[in-house]
C-alpha cells in the first residue's frame, strides 16, 4: 500500500502523524456522509449527470464543434480548448505524483481502472477554472451560472464516490489559480490563434 494512502506508514513525526491521521479520517467521514447510496434515486441520477458535465472530453468536443460552427467565436473557443487540454495534462501529472486511491465505490469501474487516482479532482479543477474565466471575462450572468454549475459538479463528485472532499477542495484551489493565470494569458493566446 502507498504510504500516501495510509498515514501509519508515513515517515513523519508522531505529532504530525496524529494530525494527518485525524485529518484523513475526518475527510473520509465527511465524504462518506455526502455520498448517495441508492443508485436508483432521482438525486443519484442528477448527481451522475452533473458529475459527467465536467468531463474534459465533453468540453473539448463541444468547443471543437463551436469553433467549426460559429466563426466569430473562434478565438474564445480555441482559447478554452487549449486551456482545458493543458490543464488536463497538469492535473494528470499531479495525480501521478500523489497517487491517492479513489474512495471505495462501484460506479464507473472503467474510470476507476484507467484513472484510479483521485487527488486532485480534475472535474472540480476544470469546473472552477471555467467558472473563474467566466467570472473574469464573461457577462455577470454567465459567471454566476457557471459558478453555480461548478459548485454542483464538485458536490456531485463526492456524492458519486469518485472523490473525497479534500480532492475536490484541492481541485477548486487549483482551478481558481489556473483560471486567473489563463485569463492573464488570453490576450497573447488570442493573437496567436
Amino acid at each position: 500500500m502507498n504510504s500516501r494512502n495510509n498515514p501509519s506508514e508515513s515517515p513523519v513525526s508522531g505529532k504530525q502523524l496524529t494530525f494527518l491521521a485525524r485529518l484523513s479520517l475526518w475527510d473520509e467521514k465527511i465524504s462518506k456522509r455526502l455520498r448517495i447510496a441508492d443508485h436508483s434515486s432521482p438525486l443519484w441520477k442528477w448527481a451522475a449527470l452533473l458529475a459527467h458535465s465536467g468531463d474534459s472530453w465533453f468540453w473539448a468536443a463541444g468547443l471543437l464543434i463551436l469553433w467549426l460552427a460559429i466563426r466569430p467565436w473562434r478565438s474564445i473557443t480555441a482559447f478554452l480548448f487549449i486551456t482545458i487540454c493543458l490543464f488536463a495534462l497538469l492535473v494528470f501529472g499531479i495525480k501521478q505524483i500523489f497517487k491517492r486511491r479513489r474512495p471505495p465505490g462501484d460506479w464507473l469501474p472503467e474510470i476507476r481502472n484507467t484513472d484510479p487516482h483521485s487527488f486532485p479532482s480534475g472535474h472540480a479543477a476544470r469546473a472552477f477554472m471555467l467558472a473563474t474565466l467566466a467570472l473574469l471575462m464573461g457577462a455577470p450572468w454567465l459567471g454566476l451560472v457557471t459558478l453555480i454549475w461548478a459548485i454542483l459538479v464538485c458536490l456531485s463528485r463526492i456524492m458519486t464516490a469518485m472523490h473525497y472532499l479534500s480532492d475536490v477542495l484541492a481541485g477548486i484551489v487549483l482551478g481558481i489559480a489556473a483560471g486567473m493565470i489563463f485569463c492573464s494569458l488570453f490576450p497573447w493566446i488570442q493573437e496567436s490563434v
